[in-house]
């Protein structure tokens, strides 16, 4: 199931699409995605949350719909989001690193998750395949993943390939939105 949950309703998530845009946060040009695919589009979260007003107004909407006893985000793009979300929400949240070669060399970084709800937070969805990983390594430690919140859903086959793996997505702003912008 895809759940849209933008300007229609949540006034948390109010005007984030302009934000985004007044941020400097949607780029034209030549881009490789971090799915590998090829893109005319950036979009730039990194960009958008180093403003203190726009990285509130994510986390405000986040908070607004988190439903889990947790919630987690991969390094780096999702650790800014996770922060602001738990201190607006009052949730404990858990890094997820992308690979941990010492110390502790633990890749989840936070509260134990076994047998806790937990809810991915990421910038951008494109294929989802980021995520997908993400959940499996929450559902390897115990954890009970069903959902996604996205900043922005590009609406390129993300929605889809993260339900095919038992993950609800929702998103505070659709692309298209903020190309009507």
């Amino acid at each position: 199931m895809i759940e849209y949950t933008g300007s229609k309703g949540v006034e948390e998530t109010s005007g984030l699409a302009k934000m985004l845009i007044e941020s400097d946060s949607i780029r034209f040009g030549k881009f490789t995605l971090t799915s590998g695919k090829e893109s005319n589009l950036y979009v730039d979260i990194k960009r958008a949350y180093t403003n203190p007003t726009v990285l509130q107004r994510i986390g405000s909407g986040i908070a607004a719909i988190v439903k889990s006893q947790l919630i987690a985000g991969v390094e780096l793009g999702a650790i800014p989001l996770i922060s602001a979300s738990s201190i607006i929400g009052a949730f404990p949240f858990v890094m997820i690193r992308k690979e941990r070669g010492h110390g502790t060399k633990d890749l989840l970084i936070g509260p134990d998750v076994s047998g806790k709800t937990v809810t991915i937070i990421e910038d951008v969805i494109t294929t989802g395949g980021s995520v997908i990983k993400a959940a499996e390594l929450l559902r390897e430690k115990g954890a009970l993943v069903s959902e996604v919140i996205c900043v922005v859903d590009r609406e390129e086959g993300g929605a889809e390939n993260l339900s095919n793996n038992r993950l609800k997505l929702r998103s505070l702003v659709k692309l298209s939105e903020i190309l009507k912008s």
